[in-house]
């Protein structure tokens, strides 16, 4: 049986848990009991809940969670009686404890739950009196102000329709509204959580009545007439003025005084403890909410120099004296200065510095600004370092004999800070710190006590020997559990430090091209091929993920040249098939290469026989991976590896399956959306390495993807260099080869044709959305989104009527006067589409109004047409036109015929677009690339490119993968994403 769990608030506030199930029972409605629900065996007394579901007349609906079908039939909402559980506190892990599925709506409660949670551990609370009924109530609730404010607007917004299922009245038909429900339980979350905290610590509020009753039973014995009022009015005032803020605030600035500083930085580098001698300033400043930069001493303050601040405050050392007073209760150090009759600033030792560091984020929240050194902001991890020592520890280069895994290497622990290791002498010192701020070469860094207590500790382990393969695995990405630090340096002598410290690029000895490779390697290719050759004697698998058009082929060939030991399984997509074939005809023609492809292909050993290099595509690999599988290869190559970036797939389970000494990958996006790619494409190549991809996703893509932590990027960048060698073309050893690259942004308007269209196809979108189920929302959305493009594109694309193209279209209007400027100066082009039907329409109507030969590649085209087409543009010396569909021209191709590059439509992934702009942009390309992206102004495709501009290198984490994201989107949000501004209209 599959449970699901969901959550409910109820008008009072309360939280409530409820249960469904796929034993559904007859279902019935409210007014004769029963229901598609049973309750949870949680804590707390059972109640019965009238909710509003949405129902057929077979019954309630089942949730997306139970995965099963979707019913037939226009829902509406019907009042159900359900049986529900109160609780009072809800966890991200609540259903998990009790094997159901966590519904939209719980997880919902639980960020809620959090989020009251936080506001309490901040202090962002106040007390308040309610005069409702015949006693009046003391309560805690919540100040809301900034991002508190912008937090409780967006939960507001996502708020889950069934969060707020429950029946308002007898007789209507709708839910309780949003804005109340989630009001009246943040309040009782806030007021729960300030009880429990003031219980668990023993505090009793003493003295007037209504102060009781905020720690003990809220109810009060009511003042005498008039005072209640008073005292209401004045708490309201008070929360009032906190959540209204004050335009001014203060803020503390804290530096090292530097007439106390030593002269020059101990050579030795030696920590220096904190001295009764070392002090620190703590400065007062006013400072302009909404003008941060504008900084007021509290010296200038008290001498009426405080000219700056009259836009904001006619009374600023009334706004310093008030605000210090509240700080004061923050943190305690601050009354010394208040003793004073004009605070200006407070001198502090290095552990009252410490103190004030370890409040400043306290500080911080309670509206107050910091301004603190950059160290402190920016620490410096303490991490192990690992020493290895080989017995050829002393050869000048790396190549070796002894390279080899199963050699024994020596080694010994250290600790590190910020990736350099410490010293015998450090480490003594920082033992005998007392305080975790010390002054470490010169600066000032914090040291965790915890991870320097962990870390000593460990190092009475000593050191010993282990095998060169143990060592690549010690400082793999998931380090094994009884360490108690990450490694983050590694030092020694000899092939395996080098390797392992990321020092390849140093030390490597760079090979001569082999005496089969017909051409000349650029010096970065020579040290890709290098590295490939090493990586290989050592049988550990390689990535080599340069940019597209920097010539991974040729260091492929190369490598195969230097080691031809046994047949080498190459696997590519279908349209670089042929690529292959003419490039290891022209580069290694000593290389005997067979293709396996075709539907009257052989068995795969038949090809082998006399042959050094099988090409074959993934989804023949895919279907023949048991004859495949068989076959013992002395290497295995996976070109544009990204094809089995989802682990999960077919083709990755199959080409894991194939036995081979040494695995190669070739990519230039090992991430294109989510690391998890990046973990599907390296397990590949050393299998196990890395661990599971669950422990992946756990450790590091979630820490790393959601909550940006730089620690676990670093690890991340640090355990995979062995095994990736990435150049870009921004690389100074490389952008020399290359000529430069520009884009061309082009708004286009739209036709009142297309207008109309426009607006047509949003308003069936909007009326279809209407109480919809999640799974036909998303269908619908994503139908919307193809159409919106469609008519961007043009009137006769959405239509399919074969209806002429001139004159109905800006975005074509455009793109003619795009090629007709470049076909002009004599330049071919090339235009991407991702609708492969608008290509072929565009093909007839662009070789009509130019009069040149314009090529179409699409998905359908056979191979050996493809391969001609490509050799017949390449050779052309004429301008033309090449017309490509994104996925079947997007990779692999050499086109460097062409200069320009034309985005007509858009797919919204940046990688999948700059693989594309590749196929011109790339080694043998002499001239300039001109990339042009035509964007539909006031529509939704100028709204998604602003939002991939905004958000750069990381459009992709938001974007994900084509428009799928959108679906996720409220109907307002998407209303908004897609309305048609007056301005795209230009005629």
């Amino acid at each position: 049986m599959t449970v699901v769990a969901h959550g409910l608030i109820a008008r009072d506030g309360t939280l409530a848990v409820w249960a469904e199930t796929d034993e559904t029972p007859a279902a019935a409605p409210a007014a004769r009991g029963g229901a598609h629900a049973r309750a949870l065996a949680l804590p707390g007394g059972d109640r019965a809940a009238t909710l509003m579901l949405p129902s057929t007349s077979a019954g309630p609906l089942p949730s997306p969670q139970l995965g099963l079908p979707p019913r037939r039939g226009r829902p509406r909402l019907r009042p159900w009686r359900v049986p529900a559980t109160t609780v009072a506190f809800v966890t991200d892990d609540l259903a998990d404890d009790y094997g159901a599925r966590t519904a939209p709506s719980l997880a919902y409660l639980a960020e809620v739950c959090a989020f009251a949670a936080d506001l309490v551990a901040r202090g962002r609370v106040l007390p308040a009196v309610h005069a409702a009924g015949t006693r009046p109530r003391a309560v805690w609730r919540p100040v809301l102000t900034g991002t508190d404010a912008a937090r409780h607007a967006d939960l507001l917004r996502r708020m889950p329709p069934a969060c707020r299922a429950e029946r308002a009245r007898p007789g209507d038909v709708g839910g309780l509204p949003a804005a109340d429900v989630l009001h009246a339980a943040l309040h009782r979350l806030v007021d729960g959580l300030v009880r429990t905290r003031l219980a668990e610590a023993g505090v009793e509020l003493g003295g007037a009545a209504w102060l009781a009753a905020l720690s003990a039973e809220p109810e009060f014995d009511p003042p005498p007439a008039g005072e209640l009022d008073t005292l209401a009015d004045a708490l309201d005032a008070w929360h009032a003025e906190a959540t209204r803020g004050a335009a001014v605030r203060v803020c503390f600035r804290l530096t090292f005084l530097p007439e106390l500083e030593p002269d020059e930085p101990d050579a030795t580098g030696v920590p220096e403890p904190a001295a009764d001698g070392d002090a620190w300033l703590l400065e007062f400043l006013l400072q302009p909410v909404d003008e941060p930069s504008l900084l007021v001493t509290a010296a200038d303050v008290w001498r009426d120099r405080s000219a700056p601040l009259r836009r904001w405050t006619h009374h600023p050392q009334e706004r310093l004296i008030a605000g210090l007073g509240r700080a004061a209760r923050l943190f305690g150090d601050l009354d010394a200065a208040l003793r004073t009759a004009r605070p200006a600033e407070l001198v502090l030792d290095t552990e009252g510095a410490y103190r004030f560091l370890s409040h400043a984020t306290l500080l911080e929240q309670a509206g107050y600004g910091v301004l603190l050194p950059a160290w402190w902001r920016e620490p410096q991890r303490l991490g192990l370092s690992l020493e290895v020592r080989g017995r050829e520890e002393v050869a000048p280069v790396l190549r070796d004999e002894a390279a080899d895994l199963a050699s024994i290497v020596g080694y010994n622990w250290g600790l590190a800070l910020g990736g350099r290791a410490l010293t015998e002498a450090e480490l003594a010192e920082l033992a005998r710190a007392k305080v975790p701020l010390v002054r470490l070469r010169g600066r000032w860094v914090y040291l965790d006590a915890g991870r320097l207590r962990a870390g000593l500790e460990f190092l009475r382990r000593g050191g010993g020997t282990m095998t060169a393969g143990d060592a690549l695995r010690m400082i793999r990405l998931l380090p094994p559990e009884e360490l108690p630090l990450p490694v983050t340096a590694v030092d020694g002598k000899g092939w395996l430090a080098d390797l392992l410290a990321g020092r390849l690029g140093e030390r490597l000895e760079l090979l001569d091209a082999p005496g089969g490779l017909v051409g000349e390697l650029r010096p970065y290719q020579r040290r890709g091929f290098s590295w490939l050759a090493f990586l290989d004697d050592l049988g550990v698998g390689a990535c080599l993920a340069d940019d597209m058009g920097l010539g991974k082929t040729v260091q492929l060939l190369a490598l195969l040249l230097h080691r031809n030991s046994g047949p080498t399984l190459l696997i590519c997509p279908l349209s670089v098939l042929g690529n292959w074939v003419r490039e290891a005809a022209r580069f290694a023609p000593d290389l005997r290469v067979r293709v396996l492809h075709g539907s009257d292909r052989p068995d795969p050993t038949h090809l082998l026989d006399g042959a050094d290099v099988l090409l074959t595509t993934y989804a023949t690999a895919t279907r023949d991976v048991d004859a495949l599988a068989a076959v013992p290869w002395d290497r295995v190559v996976l070109d544009e590896a990204q094809h089995i970036k989802n682990g999960a797939s077919a083709a990755a389970r199959a080409v894991r399956r194939l036995d081979a000494r040494h695995r190669v990958a070739l990519t230039g996006t090992p991430v294109e959306n989510r690391l998890a790619e990046l973990w599907s494409i390296l397990d590949f190549l050393n299998p196990g390495l890395l661990g599971s991809a669950h422990s992946f996703r756990a450790r590091y893509a979630v820490p790393i993807e959601r909550y940006a932590d730089e620690d676990a990027a670093a690890r991340l960048r640090r355990a995979t260099r062995p095994f990736m060698l990435r150049r870009v073309k921004a690389d100074p050893a490389v952008i020399d080869d290359l000529p430069d690259k520009r884009h061309t942004r082009h708004l286009c308007g739209l036709t009142v044709e297309q207008a109309t269209l426009y607006q047509a196809v949003l308003n069936e979108m909007t009326d279809r959305l209407t109480d919809e189920t999640e799974i036909r929302r998303k269908g619908i959305v994503l139908s919307a989104m193809t159409k919106l493009k469609q008519v961007c594109n043009h009137p006769a694309q959405l239509l399919g009527d074969g209806s002429p193209l001139p004159g109905r279209s800006g975005k074509l209007e455009r793109l003619e006067q795009i090629l007709d400027a470049a076909l002009a100066d004599g330049e071919s082009v090339l235009c991407f589409t991702q609708f492969a039907r608008f290509g072929a329409m565009l093909v007839p109507h662009l070789a009509a109004r130019f009069g040149v030969e314009v090529r179409y590649l699409h998905g359908g085209t056979p191979r050996r047409a493809r391969d001609e087409m490509v050799a017949a543009f390449q050779a052309d010396r004429r301008p033309g036109i090449f017309v490509l569909s994104l996925k079947a021209g997007g990779t692999g191709l050499n086109l460097t015929a062409a200069n320009h590059v034309v985005h007509v439509d858009r797919w919204w992934n940046p990688a999948t677009e700059t693989q594309a702009t590749d196929r011109a942009f790339r080694i043998g390309q002499d001239r300039d690339v001109q990339v042009h992206t035509l964007v539909c102004l006031g529509t939704l495709e100028e709204r998604i490119d602003r939002l991939i501009t905004d958000k750069g290198v990381l459009a992709e984490r938001v974007v994900g993968n084509g428009e799928g994201w959108l679906t996720a989107l409220s109907t307002d949000d998407l209303r908004a994403l897609l309305a048609l501004e007056p301005e795209a209209v230009v005629d």
